[in-house]
């Protein structure tokens, strides 16, 4: 059974330092990391404001500090995913006053120290998270913590504190789908990264959702995951091309890209035998031969929204999801289902 805690809304440091027994000075100066303070006080001083419920939302007179973590995302180039997000979140907050400090996470740091107290000690008002597996320590504390904070394609119940950002799964599995059995397919595919991840596994449940309703045949001869590309490509694509699949759809746009490769080295023709359509609209999309299909995730918005749910937090209005309508990228990968279907042979090597 959990311990319950009471929670002091708004407490102040007279409040901390009254539960403490010690001055506010020194409470006042264990929060900002003061040197004369001992460590020992220092943790007892974090602990008991983050048991309390104390924040540092609209205190003091410096600019008030977001700070935007990332982990499993490349981010530094414009060529990667993580850039733009995080663009669109800098363009929302800094105008408006925020300061925003971009944090490469490990698993080091989230074992060492719980994230409300980390978030107290770097007088940070905010938190928004990019890239966090279900496997991650925080993940967990995310269910209790009291800072604002905002997941990307990641979810938490329960807490009025945690908003989950992303774009709408189900519309864009929809959107995909509806695409291809517009154009005559009705064997569709589908390749998956390892489900140990939100994002993936919420794609591959609404895969099953989506070919239910659309009574669509779908089992497992039709589906397929691994954590590794090179795994998708070699054991379970074969199975589909072998079971008659006239429309591959890839949880990410790199998978997809990688069954196009191995599509024309078995002599297959993209989209005339077979057509594919990813996630995510990564800008690689756009200059493969053909170009690949996709549904886009609009980036910019995202790292926009996620600030837009840290300030709703902030003015007390606790949302639980904010997600962008999904949009379909419909390019050259994807072609009429072909009147004489294949019959696929792999080539020895």
């Amino acid at each position: 059974m959990k311990k319950e805690r009471t929670v002091i809304f708004l407490a102040t440091l007279d409040d901390i330092a009254r539960e403490l027994g010690v001055s506010k000075g020194t409470v006042s100066k264990a929060l900002n990391g003061a040197k004369d303070v001992s460590r020992k006080t220092q943790q007892s001083v974090l602990e008991k404001a983050v048991e309390m419920g104390y924040t540092r939302i609209s205190r003091g007179r410096e600019a008030p500090r977001m700070a935007l973590f990332i982990m499993n995302m490349e981010y530094t180039s414009p060529q990667d995913f993580g850039y733009d997000i995080v663009v669109g979140f800098r363009q929302a907050a800094e105008p408006a006053g925020y300061h925003v400090d971009i944090i490469p996470l490990d698993t080091q740091t989230q074992l060492r120290v719980r994230y409300d107290e980390y978030m107290m000690r770097e007088n940070y008002c905010g938190g928004v998270f990019l890239g966090m597996c279900l496997l991650d320590p925080w993940l967990r504390e995310f269910e209790t913590c009291i800072t604002p904070t905002v997941l990307y394609d990641n979810h938490v119940s329960c807490n009025p504190n945690v908003t989950s950002i992303g774009v709408d799964i189900e519309e864009g599995m929809e959107l995909a789908i509806r695409h291809l059995t517009a154009l005559g397919h009705t064997r569709i595919g589908y390749l998956s990264s390892a489900l140990d991840s939100y994002i993936y596994r919420s794609r591959y449940e609404a895969f099953l959702r989506v070919m239910e309703r659309e009574g669509l045949h779908c089992d497992e001869t039709v589906m397929g995951n691994s954590l590794l590309v090179n795994t998708c490509i070699s054991q379970h694509l074969p199975r589909l091309l072998e079971n008659g699949c006239t429309a591959i759809l890839c949880s990410h746009d790199m998978l997809a890209y990688s069954v196009m490769l191995y599509c024309f080295e078995q002599g297959l023709r993209v989209p005339e035998d077979v057509s594919i359509l990813g996630h995510d609209d990564i800008m690689l999309c756009r200059y493969t031969t053909p170009p690949l299909a996709t549904i886009r995730q609009n980036r910019p918005a995202l790292g926009k929204s996620a600030f837009y749910a840290l300030i709703s937090q902030h003015n007390g209005i606790p949302l639980s999801s904010h997600m962008l309508h999904a949009e379909l990228m419909a390019r050259g990968s994807c072609g009429p289902a072909p009147q004489v279907p294949y019959t696929f042979r792999p080539r020895e090597h």
